[in-house]
C-alpha cells in the first residue's frame, strides 16, 4: 500500500453519497483510500434532504435538476468556496464534475494556486441528446476542453474514453480504472428464496439490470429485447431491474408480466439481487465505464452488452457477449440462446468471475495516488 502522508486532497463533485450512482460511490471510496494510506481527504459537494453532517464533507445548498430529480444543482458563493478551500489547505484539488460544485473547485484552485486535476466520468454530449439538448453537444466539447485542459491531469475510466477525448483536443489524459468489492459482490449472496419469489426454476433465465432507470441507459432497447425473448420462450425468463430514475414509469409500463422492479436497493439486498441473476443486461452506449458490469461479474453473472468501446474493454474476449448497440432483436437473440443452452452461460460465468476477482480496488487506488504524488512533486 502506497504511503500518502503529506497528501491533502480536496475532492469537488456535484454527486456524492447518499446519492447512489457509480461516480458517487467511487469518490467515497477514493476519500477512504487516501485516509487509509495516511493522507487527508475532504469532499466538497451538494447538500440534499438525505445528507448527514460529517467533518470530512463540506456541503453546499442545492436544488433538484429539472430533467432528472435524483441529481442536484448547486452554485455556492465563490468567495465562500475559496475561504473553505484555503482553510483546508489542500496540496491537490480534484474536480470530478464539470459544472456547479466542480466549476467552483476549478476556480478556487486557480485563484489559490492549488495544483488541479480533474476526471471525466460522464458523456455529457451524449446525454444532451436524450434530454432534448442536442444542440449543446458540439459547443459542449469546447467547454469541456476549457474546463479540463487547465489541469495537470484528466483521468478517464477506460482507454477508449481516453482516445475519444484526445480526439476532441483534451491533453494530459490518463486511465484511472475501477475495481470491485469482492466481499460485497459475490456468488455467495445467491438467494434461493429470492429466485423462488420470482418463480424462477433451475432452467429459468433471470435477466438482471442494475443502474439508473434513465433513457440514456438504453432501457428501451433492454425492455424490447426482454419482451421479444419472453415471447419466444414463454415462461422461461424473468426480468429484474434495480434502481430509480426518470424512466421508471416507462419501465413499469413495458416490463413483461412477472418482472421484479424493486427500485433502489442497498447492502445485502443489492448483493442478493445481483447474485441471484443469471445474466446481466447492459445496453448503455453512454457509460464511460459501467461499474455495474464488474459488480455483476463478481456476483457470478456474465454480461450481454452493447458493442461500444468502454463495454468492449470489460467483456473482451470471453466474459460475456457483445451485440450491436441499439439492436433490440440482437439482444433478444442472445438471451434466447442462453435460455436454450445453459452450458454457454456456465463457461462465461467462470471467466467473468475470474476476471472480476482480479480487479482489486487496492491496486486501483495505489496507482491513482502514486500519480497524485508524482504530480505534486513535479509541481
Amino acid at each position: 500500500m502506497i504511503d500518502a502522508r503529506g497528501l491533502r486532497l480536496a475532492i469537488f463533485s456535484d454527486t456524492y453519497p447518499p446519492q447512489v450512482n457509480g461516480v458517487a460511490r467511487t469518490l467515497e471510496r477514493l476519500a477512504c483510500a487516501v485516509e487509509a494510506r495516511g493522507g487527508v481527504a475532504r469532499v466538497f459537494t451538494v447538500r440534499d434532504p438525505e445528507s448527514v453532517a460529517s467533518l470530512d464533507v463540506q456541503r453546499y445548498p442545492s436544488v433538484p435538476f429539472w430533467a432528472y430529480q435524483q441529481l442536484r444543482l448547486s452554485w455556492p458563493n465563490q468567495s465562500r468556496v475559496n475561504e473553505d478551500v484555503a482553510a483546508f489547505a489542500p496540496t491537490l484539488l480534484h474536480a470530478a464534475t464539470e459544472f456547479g460544485i466542480g466549476l467552483r473547485g476549478r476556480t478556487a484552485a486557480r485563484a489559490l494556486g492549488v495544483p488541479f486535476v480533474s476526471s471525466y466520468h460522464t458523456s455529457f454530449t451524449a446525454y444532451a441528446k436524450f434530454y432534448g439538448l442536442g444542440l449543446l453537444a458540439t459547443p459542449g466539447w469546447s467547454y469541456l476542453r476549457w474546463f479540463h485542459n487547465v489541469g495537470l491531469r484528466t483521468y478517464c475510466p477506460t482507454q477508449s474514453i481516453v482516445d475519444e477525448v484526445n480526439a476532441e483536443g483534451f491533453t494530459s489524459t490518463a486511465v484511472w480504472s475501477r475495481g470491485v468489492d469482492i466481499e460485497r459482490f459475490s456468488p455467495r449472496f445467491r438467494s434461493h428464496d429470492l429466485r423462488a419469489r420470482l418463480q424462477a426454476a433451475d432452467d429459468t433465465l433471470v435477466v438482471t439490470y442494475v443502474g439508473r432507470i434513465a433513457a440514456e441507459k438504453g432501457l428501451d432497447v433492454a425492455l424490447e429485447a426482454v419482451r421479444r425473448a419472453d415471447a419466444a420462450r414463454p415462461g422461461r425468463l424473468r426480468f429484474v431491474a434495480v434502481g430509480d430514475g426518470p424512466y421508471e414509469a416507462e419501465l413499469h409500463r413495458m416490463a413483461p408480466v412477472g418482472s421484479w422492479l424493486p427500485g433502489k436497493l442497498l447492502g445485502d439486498e443489492l448483493s442478493a439481487a445481483y447474485a441471484s441473476g443469471d445474466v446481466f443486461l447492459f445496453p448503455s452506449t453512454t457509460d464511460t465505464f459501467g461499474n455495474v458490469m464488474l459488480e455483476a461479474m463478481a456476483s457470478g453473472m456474465p454480461v450481454v452488452g452493447a458493442d461500444v468501446g468502454p463495454t468492449r474493454e470489460q467483456l473482451a474476449p470471453d466474459r460475456g457477449w457483445l451485440v450491436s448497440a441499439g439492436d433490440a432483436a440482437a439482444f433478444a437473440r442472445a438471451l434466447v440462446a442462453l435460455v436454450d443452452d445453459r452450458a454457454l452461460l456456465v463457461r462465461a460465468r467462470e471467466r467473468a468471475l475470474a476476471f472480476a476477482t482480479s480487479k482489486t480496488w487496492a491496486a486501483v487506488w495505489d496507482a491513482l495516488i502514486r500519480d497524485y504524488l508524482t504530480l505534486h512533486r513535479r509541481r
